[in-house]
């Protein structure tokens, strides 16, 4: 009896009706486990940038800029205002890395979308089990950097562990529509670097990361608008710091980014779907 329901639970049409059902967990296992492969730099980075930026940009410049009677950063200390834009973008630039050559690596190089693909796997579970991953590593990093923040003492607020929710957010709202993307192209040719030196790094320095977007010129304040990272910005000060902007503007981050992390999620399936031809 035993053997039986062995051999039934084993029989291929167990097997795929499970493929068909939890395929996109499957997949997003196996992309975990390929993140060991550079576990080391994980780890270091998750845990060497929070400590170098807090220290070089919210202790270091803090202390000079503190001392400015003309300074004013939603009347907090410029570490308590840098951290959480600091966090989310990080954030967003691992989403990216993460969501640009590993795209292309599966589609292309090492083509390791293509064997689960000729199991009951749908190119939409591909997606999703891949975004999951990656989900999971912004989880581990934001938590990290939240705890270190907490030893700087740079979170003002009972709801400061909301940063952590934040910043997956934001790093996702940035990171499927690149993905999206990253599935459409067929040949890379520099274009991931353009993308991290000619929009990932501008939104960097102008989306509030490290001033009041107020502060820029009016005519450049447009790029901090359409930011998934200031917006992101926005929603981690408000849940450290505390209320900063009226309600109704919280509601316009939020949909922003739930609304540009759903678009670019969708349109990734509908890219792998095409690049596979189901």
């Amino acid at each position: 009896m035993t053997e039986g329901r062995l051999l039934r639970a084993q029989a291929p049409e167990v097997s795929a009706a499970k493929a068909r059902r939890w395929g996109s967990l499957y997949f997003m296992e196996h992309m975990l486990r390929s993140m060991r492969a550079y576990v080391v730099t994980i780890i270091v980075t998750s845990i060497g940038n929070p400590l170098l930026y807090l220290f070089s940009m919210g202790v270091g410049l803090a202390s000079i800029v503190d001392r400015s009677p003309s300074a004013h950063f939603a009347g907090v200390g410029y570490l308590a205002f840098a951290a959480p834009a600091l966090l989310v973008s990080s954030s967003v630039m691992t989403c990216a890395n993460e969501m640009m050559f590993p795209v292309m690596d599966g589609f292309k190089w090492r083509r390791i979308y293509y064997g689960p693909h000729v199991t009951p796997l749908v190119p939409g579970q591909l997606a999703a089990g891949h975004v999951m991953a990656v989900g999971i590593r912004l989880l581990v990093q934001c938590t990290v950097f939240y705890l270190i923040m907490l030893g700087f003492g740079a979170t003002l607020s009972p709801t400061s562990w909301l940063i952590v929710p934040v910043g997956v957010l934001a790093g996702m709202a940035f990171g499927t529509p690149l993905m999206a993307y990253a599935a459409r192209i067929d040949k890379e040719n520099f274009q991931f670097s353009m993308i991290q030196r000619f929009i990932v790094m501008p939104l960097f320095l102008f989306s509030g990361t490290f001033y009041p977007l107020g502060t820029m010129p009016q005519a450049m304040q447009w790029i901090g608008w359409i930011s998934p990272l200031w917006h992101g910005n926005q929603l981690g000060r408000l849940v450290t710091i505390g209320p900063t902007e009226p309600v109704w503007l919280v509601a316009v981050h939020v949909v922003y980014l739930a609304a540009l992390g759903t678009f670019g999620m969708v349109w990734a399936r509908h890219n792998y779907a095409r690049r596979m031809d189901a």
